[in-house]
């Protein structure tokens, strides 16, 4: 206990010196001029910006990083006046105490709120009193009566008829009781890169929202998922955009040899040195960060697309590469021509 007590002092003294910058005249001009599009969220009928900043990933808005919560608030605060009103995270991120305190002072109809619960705790499935004490506990972190959305998170195939028989009706009452206004569910992408969980989900009338994996380099969720999704207008959360592979040349160099070692025989010809210079042509994409959020960004079926961030000048140029056209189709059509029967990589892998 003496010894924990003397790292958390020792961590706020370290914190005192890491109050957030004070904006720049090129942040506050990019600010002023970005005009966020909102889309309408499936059938929750939510008013959600087109991008969602998640409290997840690498960074976890920069507590993985070594930032302060100072400056964890600054970010949250800097992603609302760009106009993004969607923020998810989990329980075992923990950022939602963070989260919570930063959007206190915000109008509570002004920001959505999404928050998962993992059903596995060890190696037994969750109890519906069990449920019902993580609920109460997000919302006391949150600071908050209700949350927006609540989520199963990283549902498998075979951990969802429990889900579905035994720990959604616990989610129905506490919606009854106005602790949840919307239930979702989202898929453990890494370990089913193919979605057999959201297929399955998608057939069932009690979701009321998804979080799928999507990239360009696995595009399968066009074909298995998302047209049921949109019948049922299921709001779609695409998560996974950029991750691992499409975060710089170096990376997508290496799941391209990757996917082509793996036979994939429309990328055998691919030169890996610049495999999707195309997409960089002029009028096109700044880079293959940029090209990958733009093509979730404008993919038919998708609501929202979740980005993690510890550092403004991502942030600002995630809103950036968001908020711009649809690739070309000249160029969505060679992409699809490449990666379409690819359904077992994530770009999450090391390679």
């Amino acid at each position: 206990m003496i010894k924990k007590s003397i790292k958390s002092f020792l961590k706020s003294i370290r914190d005192l010196g890491k109050q957030p910058p004070k904006r720049s005249y090129e942040l506050i001009t990019q600010i002023n001029q970005t005009n966020m599009e909102y889309v309408t969220l499936g059938r929750t009928g939510l008013r959600v910006s087109v991008m969602g900043l998640g409290g997840g990933g690498y960074s976890k808005i920069g507590q993985s990083t070594g930032k302060s919560q100072a400056e964890s608030t600054y970010l949250i605060r800097t992603a609302l006046d760009f106009g993004i009103n969607l923020f998810d995270t989990a329980e075992d991120y923990n950022t939602e105490q963070i989260i919570g305190k930063a959007i206190k002072e915000i109008k509570r109809e002004d920001v959505v709120l999404s928050t998962k619960k993992k059903v596995l705790n060890q190696d037994r499935l969750i109890t519906g009193k069990e449920l019902v004490k993580e609920v109460e506990k997000s919302l006391r972190k949150l600071q908050t009566d209700h949350v927006d959305i609540y989520n199963f998170h990283g549902v498998t195939i075979n951990q969802y008829d429990y889900v579905l028989t035994e720990l959604a009706p616990v989610l129905f009452k506490m919606r009854d009781a106005g602790k949840i206004r919307f239930i979702g569910i989202t898929e453990a992408f890494v370990k089913e890169p193919s979605h057999q969980m959201l297929q399955r989900a998608v057939e069932d009338d009690c979701w009321d929202t998804i979080m799928i994996g999507f990239n360009i380099l696995n595009q399968s969720a066009q074909k298995l998922v998302l047209p049921q999704a949109t019948t049922k207008n299921i709001g779609v959360l695409s998560m996974f955009a950029v991750r691992r592979a499409l975060s710089s040349a170096t990376n997508l160099k290496k799941a391209i040899i990757k996917l082509q070692q793996m036979g994939y025989a429309e990328l055998e010809t691919l030169n890996v040195e610049k495999p999707l210079d195309f997409l960089f042509d002029e009028g096109g994409s700044k880079n293959i960060t940029d090209a990958a959020y733009r093509f979730c960004r404008h993919q038919l079926g998708v609501d929202v697309v979740l980005f993690g961030t510890g550092n403004i000048e991502h942030l600002a140029a995630n809103v950036t590469s968001l908020l711009q056209p649809p690739l070309s189709d000249k160029d969505l059509l060679k992409l699809k021509e490449l990666f379409a029967d690819v359904d077992n990589f994530t770009g999450h892998e090391k390679v």
